[in-house]
């Protein structure tokens, strides 16, 4: 609800809240004859909560996919604040418009990225019956800017102009408590020398055949030799090879867990929940994740959920899309 006096002038207040759908939400609207009025009723008779600091406003219909709660969930409302400097460095709070699910990552990286937590939206809306809550600062809307809004560049939206891919990035790395990678500001090889061995991770893809996992196989076992059999030389010699030389590993991102060999028995860890401060004493799946991930000068992927954290890596970094063959059926074969 908006507060105003009769003869304010007020801009468009339909906002888009999500770009999966076309629907949209108008706050009401009530007036007040002047403003002594109006600052009685909030002062007597709303005498609201206030909710101090920034807080994003997301909607999402489902949850339960790494890939779709970065960048159609949580990207979205965090690169409309980013205009709004200094907002999008600091803590804040995220109204959260989604479902309950009891098993998965999401809560647990929304709570961490904010900063300031979570607040569920079937939770405001009990809590609003008989009584009022004012928002200090309250961003809503997050317009065309999932990784879904496909653009003709097939970039990010706002990935460029807003800076917003390196943003999210560090800022998910920083509210995570994972030292980010070396930053480059000019060329891929800066802070990087010739007879250095590249790191390369192969992420497995569902899609992948057994036929398909040989061939990669192989060609790792191919490049891996080359280097085995020339990092030994001299830094000269290494110069003066055809070719650079690369580490190859196949990892499959399910497989990676997080280390908890430090956890006292006197903390109660839940699935998804992230209790700041206590909760940042430990790693997550997808902290142990975005460490992997710091480490890589080459992701080969394929289509899917894996490709999507490329988002994540050091700059400079190459992404390989490997694509994804759909095997042609008999009658398509000539």
């Amino acid at each position: 609800m908006v507060l105003s006096t009769k003869g304010t002038v007020l801009p468009v207040l339909s906002v888009r809240v999500h770009p999966w759908g076309t629907d949209s939400v108008t706050p009401t609207v009530q007036q007040f004859d002047s403003y002594s009025e109006l600052e009685k009723f909030v002062r007597d008779s709303a005498d609201p909560k206030v909710l101090p600091g920034v807080t994003l406003f997301l909607h999402f219909p489902w949850l339960g996919n790494i890939g779709h709660t970065l960048f159609d969930v949580l990207y979205p409302p965090y690169a409309a604040i980013i205009p709004f400097p200094p907002r999008h460095l600091q803590p804040f709070r995220l109204l959260a418009h989604i479902d309950v699910c009891a098993t998965c990552w999401d809560e647990d990286i929304l709570n961490r990225f904010s900063g300031l937590g979570i607040m569920k939206h079937y939770v405001l809306n009990d809590m609003s019956n008989g009584s009022w809550f004012v928002f200090d600062e309250f961003v809503m809307g997050g317009g065309m800017m999932c990784q879904r809004c496909t653009q003709p560049n097939l970039q990010l939206p706002g990935g460029v102009e807003l800076d917003g891919s390196r943003l999210f990035r560090d800022r998910m790395y920083l509210q995570y408590g994972v030292i980010p990678s070396v930053k480059r500001y000019k060329y891929s090889t800066e802070g990087r020398n010739r007879h250095d061995i590249l790191v390369a991770y192969v992420i497995d893809n569902k899609r992948y055949q057994e036929n398909d996992r040989r061939e990669i196989y192989a060609a790792m076992e191919e490049i891996n030799n080359y280097t085995i059999e020339h990092q030994n030389r001299s830094i000269a010699d290494i110069n003066k090879l055809d070719w650079p030389l690369v580490k190859v590993s196949y990892i499959d991102y399910s497989s990676i867990g997080a280390d908890h060999k430090k956890k006292t028995s006197r903390f109660k860890a839940t699935p998804v929940d992230a209790r700041s401060p206590t909760y940042e004493l430990i790693d997550t799946f997808f902290a142990a994740q975005l460490r992997l991930l710091r480490t890589m000068d080459i992701q080969i992927t394929g289509p899917g959920t894996g490709a999507m954290y490329q988002t994540f890596l050091p700059d400079g970094s190459v992404v390989i899309n490997v694509g994804g063959l759909i095997p042609l059926a008999a009658e398509d074969q000539n």
